[in-house]
């Protein structure tokens, strides 16, 4: 055993020196007869993984199904090089992903996924249980067959099937998990907040503490506090159930393979509401050998998921309530529902009382999803020449029931939603998609020479429908608050109600693709693809071509390489590819409007068009790819690199008018995403009973403006918070004023010039002891909006991730990790707090605030909070790092496999454990692309157990 530990630095030492490992176990001198025949999906087709000459990943099922999740691209965070998944913790809410960067402002930035064949923009639909493998084509080479919908990358996914001549073999799964959320944001305590306030000098904040003492007494413990120390995230959060449970089976005959699977899954979300998801899925697919030259099948998917979704503003009322107000108020004996206690009576400006919203809203939504996809292939030329084609069908109708229920609190402040004010909103919208693709494919070997040539056509037809109506209820009507059978638009008030269509669509495209590959010697590839697509959405573009191409070197079958035991594979491969994203609106029609007018007395109708004048077409992004697969000591060890440069051209952007005061839309902007990803694995064995492996993976992307048609910037994020496209910078970049520290005593505020000026042009009080010191940026010796500079990206530039197996016999475990960084985000709830007086801070500036020379550096004093000087101003302080380290997956499993008795699986799994972030008062660091924090639904970790047996 003791061998097996020096293998590694054996490995390094080959490595530096290029020489023969002759220490080496009998099984890596012949590790070179070991041909790598792994296949791997790709557009259109399946090919060697040897043959590959672009940035392709797979994902196996065994990693997918360790995260107990609703949403299968859950289990995808931290094991792709180039790959970002942003989490949403809310019940049955999908995660977004960005393969390598943000490639577009104002289009979607999602990738396609590929279901069986089945093309898709999302797999809510989809039992995680049911998926075989993810297979991941980054880079454009790979990307481009697929066409316009291939923009952001393509996620091709194959379900589980069955086998020819195999017994059918029955499976269930199931877990069940307890949620909680983790890195919960302390806030200010009663104690924390009353002295905040009373250091503050404002009569208004004392009187409200005082107020508060008042109503509910003073405190045992401390007769200086009222009586009551409420904490909002800990009476708003609660710990929820997670479950799932599937069952399946699947066989074959010597004709037929089937598998026919169902699952259904329910989630409570961690808000103390009603908030929760259930899903019930069935599918089944089927592959049938008709005759000797044709083969024909079908996966058929049917879905129906029911979702209670959270109230969204909640997530700021718990951040800004008060810890000197309960949450109920037993002095309001005319409540309904339940007396809400309210901040008004307070003496603040809001109610601030989450549970008003929370107890008082019913967001059902209704989705049901059913995808088909149907095939036949003919053989042509027995292992040469085959005919396939392929018919899609997706339809999904999402159909909602949104009710604002009526409450009573306290007339007198208003702290209510009368009847009146009660509505019902019904909306119904349906996606309904259409392909059908035909390819014929030739595959020929002549000598050291193999070909492998497609040819295709697709034709889509997708549409998209939508209904909403609005009502509100009145006296008199049959609607019943405790009565759900009441809940109709009918009951609603008839003069009070609004309907719309939203803005429905139908379009067209039609697609003609090619392919060749080939391959001298197996060690020289040759790769290239186009596509010709039309579509009726754009009048002025209504074709474009896609072309790709890709290169490939098997240096390890060169001659001077054969001999080399320790190498099993050493390939260098380099591809092109242009893309192009239609996921862009169309350009606007020039609209009239009516003016009407008096001349002379007379009433005179006119109208008026707008100034606007789009030119919008589908934006391209044009990537260049290099790259090294590599295997070593008998394939266990495994490289992948590739450096990467992909441009966004024709990018749509905002331009300010020659004429008038509307901004058109054209695509004259450029965006560039450049970087790299590395990815490690190592497996091995240790004895007859030990296994382990090891894997990790690192991605850096910049990410920058390059061209935005001569203007100087573009403005982005809103007046108070202001972000920025500009050249030369990332993508809504941060704008704003440098914080250098905090002025501690007269004498510093005194030798400072920008302060002079401010109390003598500004006021005399303007600046400070423990007001915030600006960085004077053009040393003109005043603070205006010259000062302002730019303080950092919303995108992180950095993401990794791995993970640790060890298995010892019939026992396993597993560890993985995941983190990001490089990028700032903004705590717009920490930022809106400054606006209005009355709400609670976050303990940390609570603790650190400046209370006296020398106390702090970073935090303005409690006085100083709320004015303008401090707060009036997007700076550093706003902004925080949101660089983090998550333990992604903990699982201990047991695989009992004893004969007479079914195979069972037994295991114990923490999903995102622990947390650590650079900025402590962050609960959920992962926000979207512009990088603001605001209303995020935090991701629970989950602690389950799991159970499946197979017959």
């Amino acid at each position: 055993m003791r061998k097996n530990y020096v293998k590694l630095p054996l490995l390094i030492a080959a490595l530096y020196f290029g020489g023969d490992l002759h220490a080496q176990s009998t099984q890596d001198t012949t590790a070179k007869e070991n041909k790598i025949e792994e296949v791997v999906v790709i557009g259109y087709g399946t090919q060697k993984k040897v043959d590959l000459t672009s940035a392709i990943t797979t994902v196996k099922a065994a990693d997918i199904a360790k995260t107990p999740s609703g949403q299968a691209t859950q289990s995808l965070q931290g094991k792709v090089a180039g790959v970002q998944i942003i989490a949403n913790g809310s019940p049955g809410e999908a995660p977004k992903m960005n393969i390598r960067g943000v490639h577009s402002i104002n289009g979607d930035n999602q990738p396609l996924y590929v279901v069986d064949g089945l093309f898709v923009n999302n797999i809510e639909f989809l039992n995680p249980n049911d998926i075989q493998d993810f297979t991941i084509l980054k880079d454009a080479s790979a990307s481009a067959i697929y066409g316009v919908l291939a923009a952001n990358g393509v996620v091709v996914i194959t379900t589980k099937g069955g086998s020819y001549n195999r017994k059918p073999k029955l499976t269930y799964d199931t877990y069940y998990g307890s949620q909680y959320a983790n890195n919960v944001i302390k806030m200010a305590n009663a104690e924390q907040y009353t002295n905040f306030a009373l250091e503050s000098g404002s009569q208004f904040e004392i009187d409200a503490i005082n107020a508060a003492i008042e109503r509910f007494g003073r405190s045992r413990v401390n007769p200086n506090l009222p009586n009551v120390n409420t904490d909002w995230y800990k009476e708003a959060l609660r710990i929820a159930p997670i479950q799932s449970h599937s069952l399946s089976v699947d066989g074959g005959s010597e004709k037929v393979a089937y598998s026919l699977g169902g699952n259904f899954f329910t989630q409570d979300g961690i808000l103390n509401m009603k908030n929760s998801y259930e899903r019930f899925n069935v599918r089944t697919k089927i592959d049938a050998k008709a005759t000797s030259w044709l083969t024909v099948g079908t996966v058929i998917n049917y879905t129906r998921g029911e979702k209670y979704d959270d109230e969204g503003s909640a997530w700021q009322q718990i951040y800004y309530a008060v810890p000197v107000m309960p949450v109920y108020d037993p002095l309001f004996k005319d409540a309904t529902v339940r007396p809400y206690a309210d901040a008004q009576i307070l003496g603040y400006r809001g109610h601030d009382n989450p549970f008003s919203l929370m107890d008082n809203v019913d967001k059902l939504g209704i989705q049901k999803s059913l995808n088909f996809n149907a095939y036949a292939e003919i053989s042509l030329l027995p292992k040469e020449l085959t005919f396939k084609t392929t018919l899609s069908y997706n339809n999904r109708n999402i159909s909602e029931r949104l009710m604002e229920l009526p409450y009573f609190v306290n007339s007198e402040k208003a702290f209510e939603r009368t009847l009146a004010q009660s509505s019902i909103t019904r909306n119904n919208a349906t996606y309904e998609d259409y392909i059908w693709d035909n390819t014929i494919t030739w595959n020929k070997t002549l000598g050291n020479h193999g070909f492998t040539l497609l040819a295709g056509t697709s034709y889509a037809d997708q549409s998209y429908k939508f209904m909403g109506m609005k009502g509100y209820f009145f006296k008199g009507s049959l609607f019943s608050r405790y009565n759900e059978s009441t809940w109709y638009i009918n009951n609603a008030s008839p003069d009070g109600r609004t309907t719309s269509e939203g803005e429905p669509y139908r379009f067209y495209r039609t697609s003609y693709f090619g392919r060749i590959s080939y391959k001298f010697l197996n060690r020289y590839i040759a790769y290239a693809t186009l596509r010709n697509e039309g579509s009726n959405k754009f009048p002025n573009q209504k074709t474009i071509n896609l072309p790709a191409f890709g290169l490939g070197w098997v240096v390890s079958e060169e001659s001077f390489l054969k001999n080399v035991s320790w190498m099993n594979l050493l390939k260098f491969r380099a591809g092109w590819g242009r893309l192009a994203n239609d996921a862009v609106n169309a350009s606007r029609a020039n609209t009239p409007f009516a003016v009407n007018t008096v001349f002379a007395d007379t009433y005179v109708p006119a109208y008026q068009f707008t100034t606007y004048k789009d030119d919008v077409r589908r934006e391209y992004t044009e990537e260049t790819n290099v790259g090294l697969s590599s295997e070593f000591l008998n394939r266990r060890l495994t490289i992948e690199a590739d450096y990467f440069i992909k441009d966004t051209k024709s990018m749509v952007i905002p331009v300010q008018p020659i004429i008038g005061s509307e901004v058109s839309y054209k695509n004259v902007g450029t965006m560039r995403n450049k970087g790299y990803e590395i990815s490690a694995g190592w497996r091995d064995k240790i004895g007859e009973d030990w296994g382990y492996n090891i894997n990790g993976n690192f991605s850096h992307i910049k990410n920058e403006i390059t061209n935005l048609n001569g203007q100087a910037f573009i403005a982005r994020g809103s007046g108070d918070f202001p972000q920025r496209l500009v050249v030369g910078q990332p993508i809504d970049v941060f704008y704003g004023y440098d914080v250098i520290g905090v002025y501690q005593n007269h004498a510093e505020v005194n030798a400072d010039p920008t302060a002079v000026y401010a109390n003598t042009n500004q006021g005399a009080g303007t600046v400070k002891p423990g007001y915030f010191k600006y960085r004077d940026m053009n040393g003109d010796g005043k603070i205006d909006s010259d000062d302002r500079m730019y303080l950092g990206s919303p995108v992180p530039t950095y993401y990794y991730g791995g993970s640790l197996g060890i298995n010892y016999k019939s026992w396993d475990l597993s560890v993985a990790f995941y983190g990001q960084g490089g990028n700032k985000i903004l705590n717009r709830n920490r930022g809106e707090v400054i606006k209005t007086t009355g709400r609670n801070i976050d303990a940390d500036f609570a603790i650190n605030r400046w209370h006296g020379e020398g106390t702090t550096n970073e935090f303005v004093s409690s006085e100083g909070y709320r004015q303008s000087w401090n707060n009036n101003k997007l700076s550093k302080f706003w902004l925080q790092d949101g660089d983090f380290f998550r333990v992604q997956n903990i699982q201990l499993g047991y695989t009992l496999k004893t004969d007479g008795i079914p195979e069972m699986r037994f295991t114990l799994t923490a999903d995102r454990p622990f947390m650590w972030t650079k900025s402590e008062n962050l609960m959920n660091p992962e926000v979207a692309n512009n990088g603001v924090n605001q209303d995020v639904y935090p991701t629970p970790s989950v602690v389950s157990v799991g159970y499946s047996i197979k017959f």
